[in-house]
């Protein structure tokens, strides 16, 4: 198994995770240049903080922990793209490279078809709000995992 795949099945299980506990199928791993896992997230806006999404706590815990050459040398796997909110806070804390499972326009078209109204922030693409920051996604295969467990949270409301 090579170390992308490591990461993007651990995203997955991340955002299982948080799915089982009632909230957003959201995870996301920092992972420094030599493939370690500094830090892994889930999503916790269920607490009544919306604000609680994998890849902010990321870029706060990076901000606070790693310097800004380890910073520029991380990579961010998250299960879905980064919305408005965590890209700019990706861009502000200095991070490198991100690698999504599933595309904000992926989980639009998704989220239409199921008759979910859509959120109350633009669905900007990373490089739409981060024009500088790498990027790699969708990842196909995956990309149909995240969008079962996705199925399954709006199933349930």
């Amino acid at each position: 198994m090579n170390r992308d795949t490591k990461h993007l099945e651990r995203c997955v299980e991340l955002a299982r995770q948080a799915l089982d506990a009632g909230d957003e199928p959201f995870g996301s791993l920092l992972v420094d240049a030599d493939g370690r896992t500094l830090c892994e997230a889930r999503n916790r806006a269920i607490t009544g903080d919306p604000t609680q999404h994998p890849e902010f706590a990321l870029a706060r815990w990076a901000a606070g922990n790693l310097s800004l050459e380890e910073r520029k040398a991380a990579t961010v796997y998250t299960s879905g793209e980064h919305c408005a909110m965590c890209s700019a806070a990706h861009a502000w804390a200095g991070l490198g490279k991100i690698v999504f499972i599933s595309s904000t326009r992926q989980l639009g078209e998704w989220l239409e078809e199921w008759g979910v109204p859509p959120g109350p922030v633009a669905p900007l693409t990373i490089n739409e709000v981060a024009p500088q920051i790498p990027t790699q996604g969708p990842i196909q295969g995956f990309d149909q995992e995240v969008r079962s467990l996705h199925a399954a949270r709006h199933a349930k409301r």
